[in-house]
């Protein structure tokens, strides 16, 4: 790893137990660096956030900040700050106390805290809500004083563990853009803990995908949704129509062979090159587009052949299950087509992801 990066994880593995949670976790990430991290429930992410925390003890391995190794300093020793899922505020302190709470613990002077207290509500638009109660507040407003409460400590690394998961989700739309730009305002460095996809795509740098305690990719929101490394996290990316196809690899190109369910067609090689044999086949459901019998196809890219057996209107478009083989797969169309009609569904080469098959 890169000496100059500003926060380091070398090795890392945490063990319950004798239940491996977290493994050679390596990741170096940048001053005023946003970067979330995403997977599914039990993946070891709120973990790894506990370890660069402070809060648990990774079983092998270093977390290094500004080269300097932390990995066995406590929690207030790291210069870290930490925004819990469930807020953890006072319920019997006001505003001002929750945000000055730390602040008090460091010996800040009453002034100087009276002060920042000022400050981080201004910033945070909580101006004249000092004397209430957390129960007096929204939780749009509960989540900006947790926030609060970790600024005013002027940590170099904030730490978020799903902070927007108990707001419903309108508001959540607007506080996710009033964090990321907070953030980018400030310069400091955050690393957010979610398992929601669009939160992660539209407020980080990177996104660092954790699959059963191990890094699956990582990269900027654009290259792990457009460039997936694996068929897991093609399909956390959204990818998760399936089909099973066969071909060989012929220079930049792999030749998929004619089924009961395609045409012959060449499909460019992937990153991670194919061997002969088969494959699987990943796509999105907005990336594939649906054709009657005697519509005309696009040249590029791989039809597929299947029975109509369900639509819905989500709204902007018609999703529809389609019976392609022996699976089931969704297809979007800007108008319905009738169950049972038979279809074409079209997939562009640059939105058909290819892996060996599993």
């Amino acid at each position: 790893m890169e000496s100059g990066a500003f926060l380091q994880l070398e090795g890392i593995a945490s063990k319950y137990g004798s239940t491996p949670v977290l493994s050679d976790i390596d990741l170096k990430i940048e001053r005023g660096e946003f970067v979330a991290l995403l997977g599914s429930s039990g993946c070891g992410k709120t973990t790894l956030l506990r370890v660069l925390a402070g809060f648990v003890t990774p079983s092998d391995g270093k977390v290094i900040v500004r080269h300097r190794e932390v990995t066995r300093l406590p929690p207030d020793k790291r210069g870290m700050a930490l925004v819990f899922q469930s807020y953890a505020l006072w319920p019997h302190m006001t505003v001002d106390q929750n945000i000055g709470y730390g602040l008090k613990l460091k010996g800040v002077s009453k002034p100087e805290i009276k002060d920042k207290i000022a400050a981080i509500q201004a910033l945070l638009g909580l101006s004249g809500l000092g004397a209430r109660k957390p129960a007096a507040l929204s939780g749009g407003q509960r989540q900006r004083v947790a926030l609060g409460r970790a600024l005013a400590v002027d940590p170099e690394i904030l730490l978020l563990d799903e902070p927007l998961s108990n707001l419903d989700a309108r508001i959540r739309l607007t506080v996710r853009h009033e964090l990321r730009a907070l953030q980018q305002r400030l310069g400091i460095t955050a690393i957010h803990v979610t398992h929601d996809r669009e939160e992660a795509m539209v407020m980080a740098d990177r996104i660092v995908i954790l699959d059963a305690g191990r890094i699956a990719q990582h990269g900027t929101p654009e290259e792990v949704y457009n460039r997936p490394a694996s068929a897991f996290v093609a399909a956390f990316m959204g990818a998760e129509n399936y089909l099973r196809l066969t071909g060989m690899a012929h220079d930049d190109r792999f030749m998929i062979a004619a089924s009961a369910i395609n045409e012959a067609t060449a499909m460019p090689m992937p990153r991670h090159p194919l061997a002969d044999g088969p494959v699987q086949a990943r796509f999105r459901p907005e990336a594939a587009r649906i054709f009657s019998k005697t519509d005309e196809i696009p040249e590029e890219g791989v039809c597929f052949k299947g029975i109509v057996t369900t639509m819905t209107y989500p709204g902007g478009h018609w999703r529809h299950s389609i019976h392609v083989g022996d699976r089931e797969i969704l297809a979007d169309c800007h108008r319905a087509h009738t169950p049972g009609e038979e279809v074409l569904v079209h997939v562009p080469p640059e939105a058909l992801f290819l892996f060996a098959a599993a």
